[in-house]
Order: C-alpha cells, then sequence, then structure tokens
C-alpha cells in the first residue's frame, strides 16, 4: 500500500491534485487507514495512471470520471471506453502535430541565436535595433 505522498512521487503529480482527484470519485475503492489517512493499493495506481493520460492531453474532470464510472459498470461498456479512449489519442496526435510546429520553430529561433552569437551580430529581426539603428 501507498501513501499519497509515495503516489506523488511515484506518478510525478502533486498530492493536492490527488485528492482533488480522488474527491471527484476518479478513483474507486480507494482504502483508508485506522488514521483515515489514504491507501493506494498497486490496482489503485493503475487507476492514477489513466487518469494522469487523460488529464494531460486535457480532458475535464467531468469527462474522466464517465470514463471510471463506465469501467465500473462491467464490460457491456467496452464500446463506449474505447470511443473515449480513441477520441483522446486523436487528440493527443493533434497535440504531437501542434508541439512538432513550435519544437521546429525553436528550432529555428535557437540556430539564429546561436549564429548570432559565433558571429557577434546584432539580431536584425529586433524591432529595438531597427530603433536604434534609425535613432539620430
Amino acid at each position: 500500500m501507498y501513501t499519497i505522498k509515495e503516489v506523488a512521487k511515484l506518478m510525478d503529480v502533486s498530492e493536492h491534485t490527488l485528492r482533488f482527484w480522488a474527491k471527484s470519485g476518479l478513483f474507486p475503492n480507494i482504502k483508508r487507514n485506522e488514521n483515515n489517512i489514504r491507501q493506494f493499493s498497486e490496482h489503485d495506481l493503475g487507476w492514477v495512471k489513466i487518469v494522469k493520460c487523460l488529464r494531460s492531453v486535457g480532458t475535464d474532470n467531468k469527462s474522466i470520471k464517465r470514463y471510471v464510472d463506465l469501467c465500473l459498470i462491467g464490460d457491456s461498456t467496452i464500446p463506449e471506453r474505447y470511443g473515449i479512449i480513441k477520441a483522446t489519442r486523436i487528440k493527443a496526435l493533434q497535440q504531437m502535430e501542434e508541439l512538432k510546429k513550435q519544437l521546429e520553430l525553436l528550432d529555428y529561433k535557437e540556430n539564429y541565436y546561436e549564429e548570432l552569437i559565433k558571429n557577434n551580430e546584432i539580431d536584425k529581426y529586433n524591432p529595438v535595433n531597427d530603433l536604434q539603428t534609425n535613432a539620430v
């Protein structure tokens, strides 16, 4: 069994976030010890993993709660759960494509600045430098 502090460290999620998710009903069947402290089992870590995954792509808690509830209902909900996961995967792929574009721009700017430093040049695209070269 794991404490919330241990789970936070293992899963790289804040304790506050884990408590919020737990209060939102995203981790069914979490037990509490004699001091009323949440105790996460290996099985519970699986819930944390999928919730973190869904949240990282921007899925709202209400939709995640729907997914959890469907899981609890049983195998008759597999088609709907499949739809949720498939839609989330498509969204993740779209986000990856956008991040690739951002990374390309950052790579370009990194190389641009590296060349400026190497050649001891000014940044001709910085409007501040344009103002300084045209100053009287």
